[in-house]
């Protein structure tokens, strides 16, 4: 189980996809937050500090990429692209905008997890 101050920020405009990533980050130890909107997250973000960041490519008011430039400087946030389309040019473009991952849907559980995981010991092992 994960400490319950782990916090996950799930960001997708999708009902279904936050209700799903919501019970399964729940049932594995995760405190979990929902947004809809990019508006939504980034004051969920300010307010709550959140330890990761899953966020769709697509939003109703701006893309995941311009919500990952406008947290560049939550440096300790693992943050994750979560997109339909598998290209490499997504993967670069997710890259250079400053997610640490992407997930293509439909994300499975385990590698949602293990995705999650991994990168918080990655970002743990970067601190001083």
């Amino acid at each position: 189980m994960n400490d319950e101050r782990t916090k996950v920020l799930v960001v997708d405009d999708d009902v279904s996809i936050r209700d799903l990533f919501g019970k399964i980050l729940k049932k594995a130890g995760y405190a979990v937050e929902t947004s809809e909107t990019g508006k939504e997250a980034l004051e969920k973000i300010r307010k709550e500090n959140p330890n990761v960041l899953l966020l769709d490519v697509r939003l109703p008011d701006m893309s995941g990429t311009e919500l990952l430039l406008r947290t560049a400087d939550s440096h300790e946030t693992v943050k994750i692209i979560i997109t339909g389309f598998s290209t490499e040019e997504v993967g670069k473009k997710a890259a250079d905008f400053g997610a640490d991952d992407y997930l293509v849907k439909p994300v499975q559980p385990e590698e949602l997890l293990s995705t999650i995981h991994n990168r918080l010991a990655a970002a743990e092992q970067r601190k001083p």
